[in-house]
């Protein structure tokens, strides 16, 4: 196995485990249904904001600043991909602690595909039949389920159209993943902060006294649990092929779903059992296809 092949490798590891992390995330926001949600994704943005920067200052001192700033264009991207990863942080909690998980979960078996059409459209990346046959499936399904919501789903198309940009944003600008993470934290780091200090003031905060030693805990590592799949996501993007990273990305919501029907008790019938069923099928297709390939060029 030659360098690049590892490199490749050891990005499929880091983004399934980042996509594992992200799955089972629901179960942490529940924990914090107590707390207000703009109070939770400030907390979230402040306390990852702090923790990445410390680490970055104590490597390189301010070594990775000057590399961003010293590119306009590299901080200004940064900056937006940082606004959109701010939205669907925020749209996500809120609709996780309303009662949405479901919903939630649709938006990301969603977002997977739009992955797939930018990295096709823009990045002119290429997939086989079989392939192509697989997203076919996943898509039907996917329709199958926005039809059976009865609804325009717009927190899943809110959460799916913001985060398959940042994804491409992230892979387009040459920075390395903790870096664009420290970057794109402080240009939130003080609006972040603004949000909390108004809830103190108006009634809606309670950290360090009213919401208890255990929930201020939980606020507090929010900012390691946001970092850490961010960068992995960041690092295997720039590393694996966008449409094998929006296939890879139906490990998250399949575990959300999971927790809203089965630990949170949201509905989940047999129409929407056919929906994913597709998904399902068009995942493992994808998958055995890359396996047999892998093998094939090894032996090769």
């Amino acid at each position: 196995m030659n360098a690049a092949q590892a490199e490749g490798r050891r990005g499929l590891w880091i983004a399934a485990a980042s996509f594992v992390l992200w799955g089972l995330m629901p179960l942490y926001w529940h924990l914090l249904k107590a707390v207000p949600s703009l109070q939770i994704v400030g907390h979230r943005i402040a306390w990852s904001a702090a923790m990445v920067a410390a680490w970055l200052c104590w490597k390189q001192g301010l070594a990775w600043l000057r590399e961003v700033f010293s590119q306009p264009r590299k901080a200004a991207m940064l900056a937006l991909s940082g606004t959109l990863i701010a939205f669907n942080w925020g749209l996500y909690i809120w609709a996780v602690n309303a009662g949405h998980v479901v919903e939630t979960s649709l938006g990301y078996f969603i977002n997977p595909l739009v992955n797939v059409v930018l990295g096709v459209l823009l990045l002119h990346e290429r997939m086989n039949r079989v392939q192509w046959l697989a997203v076919a499936l996943a898509a039907a399904g996917v329709v199958w389920l926005t039809w059976q919501y009865g609804q325009l789903p717009w927190i899943a198309i809110a959460l799916a159209l913001s985060f398959a940009t940042y994804g491409l944003i992230r892979k387009l600008v040459a920075v390395e993943a903790v870096t664009g993470l420290g970057i794109e934290s402080l240009y939130l780091f003080l609006p972040a902060l603004a949000v909390l200090l108004w809830g103190e003031s108006h009634g809606q905060g309670g950290f360090l006294g009213g919401w208890g030693l255990g929930v201020d805990l939980l606020l507090i590592m929010a900012g390691a649990l946001t970092a850490l799949p961010l960068i992995g996501f960041a690092y295997a993007v720039r590393r694996v092929p966008l449409s094998v990273v929006g296939l890879m990305q139906y490990i998250a919501p399949t575990l959300q779903l999971l927790i809203g029907v089965l630990v949170l008790h949201e509905p989940f019938d047999r129409a929407r059992l056919i929906g994913f069923v597709f998904i399902w099928v068009g995942l493992l297709m994808f998958a055995g296809d890359g396996l047999w390939r892998s093998r094939r060029q090894a032996a090769a």
